[in-house]
């Protein structure tokens, strides 16, 4: 059932020897979703350690993770294969790392499927017999799209429950009503969790996610929204349903994720990129529980939302700080936030050449085109509502930048230091006030070329520039 690599399968026949291999966990919840196998792990029943060592090391470097865990690694080629033993694990103290951990070579199939967090991944498969080993029935919530947890140790590791949420995302799952309810009983443990293990979910949340709204409902169902409170706030924060008949701010939100994840821009990303536009789009309207006010607007009196753009940049550093997101990530997110209804600057939706120079400037380092998806998932996220002017705006938008160069990145100063150093003036303070005043001057279109800064410069040094020396 699953595809080998030819590599792993001389190994296998060589393990075979001495123990009975198994491939577990992602690799077969992969396959049996109908995605590509990626990590390849091993559980080997029947055998210690010593020799499972001793046969590996004829196929390449072992790295022994930790004798106590019984996981040692081989490394053939480029590829790396995790082996392992079968082991109890056992509760001794708070957090994820609180764990004894027992190699035990005898722990039949359904004991060493226990251990692990959810169905979906206690299913292992023998390459040998062809056969599926699924003793908690993971193969038939993979069908039913469940995300259920496989034994009351689930509680033991508050980190579980942010895996449900990355899970939840990546694979479109729904939270079972009675893991759900696990999960709130241990949402007081949320302290225990690293920054940096919060992190590692939030990440592959935000960039392998094919339903991410899945992911923030298992928060909700959870109990767990509590401890991301920029984004709890969304809940019941009210919207004018002649503009937002999808319901509440929170609801938008989901909306706008799915929208972003369906986009052929945001899945031929890289994951930086994906990244960084996933942030942008939960963190859109985190300016608007503090803005909305119930207000009259040409005569109706309309929930609305004032400012809330530049109002959203705070909480998103605040909750991205909160999540152990990489430091420079905020810079990247917070003008997409700040900017997200730049389509609306214009009321005929049309830019001037300095307007499009002027926010690529205030976008860095993201881009208008990341604006642009930004705004498209945004427009997309209020069914059953579809507004074709609004996309067509933000095309023209794209457009306008792809025309000026500008889709990915701000102009480049064309008057340089340099410039003035030509002109036989010395380096010193006046020289900033000089180029900055070029910058301004070529984004609004006085020139567009070294000959048209050179030419500005030297009428801009007729007429009072002061301090050069």
């Amino acid at each position: 059932m699953i595809r080998l690599p030819k590599d792993l399968e001389l190994v296998l026949q060589a393990v075979r020897e001495i123990g009975r291999p198994r491939l577990v966990g992602g690799c077969v919840r992969d396959e049996l979703m109908g995605r590509p196998a990626k990590d390849f792990d091993v559980e080997v029943p029947g055998v210690n350690f010593d020799q499972l060592r001793r046969v590996l090391s004829r196929f390449g470097a072992t790295d022994v993770v930790g004798r106590s865990f019984g996981v040692i690694k081989l490394r053939r080629g480029g590829t790396e294969y995790d082996f392992s033993l079968p082991r109890r694990e056992s509760k001794t103290g708070a957090g994820h790392r609180g764990f004894a951990v027992e190699p035990d070579p005898d722990l039949s199939d359904a004991d060493a499927a226990a251990r692990r967090d959810f169905t979906i991944n206690a299913i292992a498969w023998d390459p040998f017999t062809q056969q599926l080993i699924d003793p908690f029935n993971g193969r038939g919530d993979l069908e039913q799209r469940i995300l259920r947890h496989t034994s009351g140790a689930f509680v033991e590791d508050p980190l579980r429950v942010l895996r449900a949420m990355q899970f939840a995302g990546r694979f479109d799952l729904t939270l079972a009503p009675e893991t759900a309810a696990l999960c709130r009983s241990i949402s007081g443990t949320f302290g225990e969790l690293a920054v940096e293990r919060v992190w590692m979910e939030w990440d592959k949340w935000a960039t392998q996610s094919l339903r991410p709204s899945r992911g923030l409902r298992v928060l909700e169902e959870a109990g767990w929204l509590q401890h991301f409170p920029e984004i709890a706030a969304l809940r019941g924060t009210p919207q004018d349903p002649e503009w937002h008949p999808e319901g509440d701010v929170f609801e938008h939100t989901l909306h706008c994720l799915d929208a972003l994840a369906s986009l052929p821009a945001w899945q031929a990303a890289d994951p930086g990129r994906r990244r960084m536009l996933m942030f942008a789009v939960l963190a859109h309207d985190f300016g608007k529980p503090a803005t909305t006010v119930r207000a009259e607007k040409r005569g109706v009196l309309r929930w609305l939302s004032p400012n809330h753009a530049s109002e959203g940049m705070a909480p998103a550093r605040s909750f991205l700080a909160r999540i152990g997101a990489p430091l420079e990530l905020p810079d990247y997110v917070c003008p997409l936030v700040q900017f997200h209804l730049a389509h609306h600057f214009d009321s005929e939706c049309q830019h001037t050449d300095s307007q499009v120079r002027r926010l690529a400037r205030k976008l860095q380092p993201a881009g208008i085109d990341d604006l642009c998806n930004v705004m498209i998932a945004d427009s997309l996220g209020r069914p059953p509502l579809h507004d074709p002017e609004t996309l067509a705006c933000i095309e023209r938008l794209r457009r306008h930048a792809e025309e000026l160069a500008l889709q990915n990145e701000a102009p480049k100063p064309i008057l340089r230091g340099r410039h003035l150093i030509e002109r036989g003036y010395t380096p010193g303070p006046a020289f900033k006030r000089v180029i900055d005043a070029a910058y301004e001057a070529q984004l609004d279109g006085a020139f567009n070329d070294e000959q048209g800064a050179r030419a500005w410069l030297d009428n801009h040094l007729r007429h009072g520039a002061q301090g050069l020396g």
